[in-house]
């Protein structure tokens, strides 16, 4: 392992956080820092980085190739792929490595020192979320403690189960199996004057006694788990969470001063509504099989629910949602690369749509591309061809419809090498029909999600380039954004659905977010700007100065209020049991959410109006 300077490749890394999240949500002042004293690390395949047991010097992001994690009994954990982060478990915990880790190829790696996570951490709740942590209080202006809120807060005194069913030491197997059956519970706790001693749970009696052919006379002794891991009362849901998913298991003990008090399982927690994002992507990344992962991903509507009754604002919980999709479909990739071996040239898996911005909601349907080196030749067809199909039978198995547009890498024409890709992306610059413009707002919200990034970062480069000098091209884009109005009738009204199962409603995705969306692409191409999120996109183009200070601040004002009511409405559809979509019944809003949400559809439309006479500045 050689570390190197952090200078040496600082624009680098500060180019890398900006594209990658949760590092693109800090501000720029803290993520300077971070880039400032994060460690270039190098590696060689078979490499390792830490054992099981040793102390995390701080969080690792994945720059170039891949990292292994295997438990101490050499099963494997995941496979972490570009932009993915580990250490942050030992991080949180106790400061030692639950696993082992070593990189699967030559790696570069990004590593921020522990302390530098830490305080980020209590800083900035987004960033917290994003590994599924409470940031503890911080003081407000006034000194009054501020607490984010966020589901996993609770502590375990609010949610565990008092008073739980316990057997003396003295006890049998027959004893634990009687007690658990007799009362309908998972498992039993073995306490010797209320000083925990073991946990016995129904797999325990199955696999220790049953499968082995032993009697029920056996001492529960040689059966339960003994000395198992235990909380107290006042640790949060989170902490029960990590412990879970790292120890795999589902039982906790909750002991005060010694005394055991209560029990809390996998089940109160799911119950409760604390499994959050965080939890769906562990799920998620421990999956072998697909079936595993379509259970996990049926859990995405409850915690974009959870989420929003949280109070996120909706860029992280549209982030949260899609990394989720993110550690689908790179778990789906290792899946499918295990099956047909390893690829025959480096190649990036990219996204675009929802997911490539980063703005997931609880509808989606999956856009993706391969992008290919150009030592690719015919005879490798066949493999990228397994693997496309592979991965998105698997997302459409897991939620994630097949696109209705077919722009998908199982499409022969998005999978092609490098050059092919630049011959696209200049012929719809260089000439753009209505097609071009409909395939060029698509494959501008590309971003990597596995594989050789680099392949898409020159491409990207050279496009915002060329698509900056080209005022034809920004003129025909122009058009194109205003191709999606905001629903706004005779004397700025509501202009509602007039037919259909959804007569009567707004269509809070094409008429309310896409408009803006399409708008923010806009002001990316006219500036060279590299954000791919919508909300950073308009900040970018706000700094900048391709927009005005005013226009910019209504258009975000208006960009949040429209994603927020939308999100808050298929949470309300979730929590009801239906399955969420984008359409908004305007009569069920009070008259102020009415009248806010008209302000909003107006900004929008005076920057739509602003773009067609090129006097976006000036609004």
């Amino acid at each position: 392992m050689t570390a190197l300077m952090p200078d040496v490749e600082i624009d680098r890394i500060d180019r890398f956080f900006e594209a990658h999240h949760p590092f693109a949500m800090l501000d720029p002042a803290t993520r300077q820092r971070l880039v400032g004293e994060a460690e270039v690390i190098r590696l060689d395949a078979d490499a390792p980085i830490y054992a099981h047991g040793d102390p995390v010097p701080g969080l690792y992001i994945v720059a170039e190739g891949r990292v292994r994690v295997m438990t101490p009994e050499g099963v494997a954990v995941s496979s972490l792929q570009i932009g993915q982060c580990f250490g942050e478990r030992g991080l949180l915990l106790d400061g030692i490595a639950p696993y082992d880790t070593f990189a699967a190829e030559p790696c570069l790696l990004f590593r921020i020192p522990a302390a530098r996570f830490h305080q980020v951490m209590e800083s900035v709740p987004g960033f917290a979320m994003f590994f599924g942590r409470r940031a503890r209080a911080s003081s407000g202006a006034d000194g009054a403690a501020v607490t984010p809120a966020v589901p996993i807060s609770s502590t375990l005194a609010e949610l565990m189960t008092r008073n739980p069913i316990t057997l003396p030491p003295e006890a049998t197997a027959a004893d634990a199996a009687r007690a658990i059956a007799d009362r309908g519970i998972s498992c039993v706790l073995v306490a010797d004057q209320e000083r925990l001693s073991g946990l016995v749970t129904a797999s325990d009696l199955c696999a220790r006694v049953l499968a082995k052919g032993l009697g029920g006379d056996l001492p529960i002794t040689k059966v339960m788990t003994a000395a198992p891991r235990s909380l107290p009362p006042d640790a949060v849901t989170f902490d029960a969470i990590s412990i879970m998913v790292e120890k795999r298991v589902g039982h906790l003990p909750i002991v005060e001063a010694g005394k055991l008090v209560g029990i809390i399982t996998r089940t109160d927690l799911v119950m409760s509504q604390a499994m959050s994002a965080p939890m769906v992507v562990g799920e998620v990344m421990r999956a072998s099989t697909l079936e595993a992962m379509v259970n996990a991903t049926h859990q995405i509507p409850e915690a974009l629910a959870q989420l929003v009754g949280a109070g996120l604002d909706h860029q992280d919980v549209t982030r949260n949602v899609t990394d989720i999709t993110d550690a689908l479909t790179r778990k789906l990739i290792t899946m499918a690369e295990a099956e047909l071996g390893p690829a025959p040239v480096p190649y990036l898996w990219a996204v675009c749509g929802s997911q490539g911005r980063r703005e997931q909601t609880g509808v989606s349907d999956q856009d993706n591309c391969l992008i290919l080196d150009d030592r690719a030749t015919a005879d490798d067809e066949a493999y990228f061809d397994a693997l496309a199909k592979r991965v998105s039978d698997g997302l459409d198995a897991c939620g994630f419809f097949f696109c209705p547009g077919d722009m998908m890498a199982t499409n022969v024409r998005w999978r092609k090498p490098m050059s092919v890709w630049r011959g696209y992306f200049r012929g719809w610059i260089d000439k753009p029909d209505p097609m071009a413009r409909m395939l060029a707002s698509v494959m501008f919200d590309l971003r990597a999600v596995a594989g050789e990034a680099s392949l898409l970062e020159d491409l990207q480069a050279e496009t915002l380039e060329r698509a900056k000098r080209n005022s034809i091209f920004i003129a025909h884009m122009v058009a194109n954004s205003l191709s999606h109005q905001p629903p706004l009738g005779l004397f700025r009204g509501f202009a509602l659905s007039r037919s259909g199962e959804h007569r009567g409603t707004l269509d809070m995705k094409m008429n309310g977010v896409v408009p803006i969306t399409d708008l923010a692409r806009l002001y990316a191409l006219m500036g060279g700007l590299a954000p791919v999120n919508t909300r950073s996109r308009l900040v970018a183009a706000r700094e900048a100065g391709l927009i005005s200070e005013a226009g910019g601040h209504d258009l975000l004002d208006a960009y949040d209020l429209i994603s927020e009511m939308r999100l808050e409405d298929q949470a309300a559809q979730i929590r009801r049991g239906e399955k969420p979509d984008n359409y908004l019944i305007p009569a069920a809003l009070s008259d102020l959410e009415r009248s806010h949400l008209r302000s909003a559809f107006v900004a929008v439309k005076t920057m739509q109006s602003a773009a067609t006479q090129g006097r976006h500045t000036m609004v």
